[in-house]
């Protein structure tokens, strides 16, 4: 059983699952949901561990009073998360957004499904602008991580606890349903002794006649005061930009071309990015570990260096790329290749975008109007004149 072992051993386990122990061994106690496919057996899991430990597991009766019910928690003090797929994440961005406005940390977990709408079960990323351009309405950001690995999700969870309670911030775990189905190794975090945790003195955890009383609240009457409000949670965003910005970069010392790509999509592009060195092409890989903030400090670096061009691959039809044209600032050119609708690609798909992408930058390719290597399978083309340099 995976609560009975140690930080030293590996244990092979789903996804989903690891989610869950790792967040009671960061020190979560409190968890509100409701089920949704694909990731159900979070809440499952939690159902049946968290009691044993002296926490309390929760099936709202809907993803809107779940993400309430960890309003509350958090304003008290505890370490609290919620999980659940795109549509249910839909309804419980109200309450994120409160949160952020009272300054609540919390950890959501989206394991992502096809959309819009109920879409289907399969995995997907159409939830990018979601998560990183705010989940909900008002003027705030949170931490996004995203893991590629069973061994990221229990690693990942841990940071965003740390994330949301050092900063006073929800924080969310991006997934999707191929990582939080799938089954691999995993070493299980250290447990966490919930009293050894930092001290909250925000808190509404009761005065002991010791203190005034705190308020939790995110209504400000006053258009100065909200604005001052608003002004200081913008200079903690500035501290988490500058500090906690993370990637991960494969065979990038001398790529001219630069695969870009998160979560179950970096998986593929890692093979494709392998593909492409055999066959000559100077291709590498920048994984966004953070989605936000985006790791632009990485791609700076590389557009010093000597990248070219970026190949953004996703499993939508273009969210992330506008991140990646913005950070790269025409300094190189940006190319998007994607599947959607829970189709994966494949990575000699990939390869083809990335053999499409050298041609062009061929001088001899780019004046016949040709194009060398294969022709995409599925290409998505969402490059703007400006990208072309027309």
């Amino acid at each position: 059983m995976a609560q009975k072992t140690n930080a030293q051993e590996r244990v092979l386990m789903k996804g989903n699952e690891v989610l869950a122990e790792a967040a009671m061994r960061a020190g979560c106690r409190f968890f509100f949901g409701y089920p949704i496919t694909p990731q159900t057996e979070l809440a499952a899991y939690m159902a049946k561990r968290l009691p044993l430990i002296g926490g309390t597991f929760l099936q709202a009766e809907s993803e809107v009073a779940a993400i309430n019910m960890v309003y509350g928690a958090a304003a008290a003090g505890a370490r609290v998360m919620t999980s659940s797929s795109s549509p249910g994440v839909s309804l419980k961005s109200e309450g994120v957004s409160y949160m952020a406005g009272a300054d609540l940390p919390g950890v959501i977990v989206n394991v992502q499904r096809g959309g819009p709408g109920l879409g289907g079960i399969q995995p997907s990323q159409s939830d990018y602008f979601q998560a990183t351009r705010a989940l909900g309405h008002g003027d705030y950001f949170m931490p996004v991580l995203a893991p590629s690995t069973v061994q990221e999700m229990a690693d990942l969870i841990y940071d965003a606890f740390d994330l949301a309670d050092e900063y006073r911030t929800p924080a969310m775990i991006l997934a999707d349903g191929m990582i939080g189905q799938m089954m691999e190794p995993v070493q299980l975090p250290e447990e966490r002794d919930p009293s050894t945790l930092p001290a909250k003195p925000w808190a509404t955890s009761g005065t002991h006649m010791e203190r005034k009383h705190n308020v939790v609240n995110s209504l400000y009457l006053s258009p100065e005061k909200l604005e001052e409000t608003n002004r200081a949670r913008f200079e903690r965003y500035e501290q988490i930009k500058e500090k906690h910005q993370r990637a991960e970069l494969m065979m990038c010392d001398d790529a001219e071309i630069v695969v870009v790509a998160f979560g179950a999509a970096s998986r593929i592009a890692r093979t494709a990015v392998r593909d492409a060195r055999a066959a000559g092409i100077k291709a590498g890989l920048l994984r966004p570990i953070t989605l936000w903030p985006y790791p632009t400090k990485a791609i700076d670096e590389l557009c010093e260096g000597s990248a070219r061009a970026f190949l953004s691959v996703e499993l939508n039809m273009g969210q992330m790329v506008d991140d990646v044209r913005l950070a790269v600032s025409g300094r190189a050119s940006v190319d998007f290749y994607g599947r959607t609708g829970g189709v994966l690609p494949t990575p000699e798909e990939v390869f083809a975008a990335i053999q499409k992408v050298a041609a062009g930058l061929e001088p001899e390719a780019a004046a016949a109007g040709g194009v060398a290597g294969g022709v995409l399978p599925h290409p998505i083309d969402r490059k703007s004149t400006y990208e072309r340099g027309e």
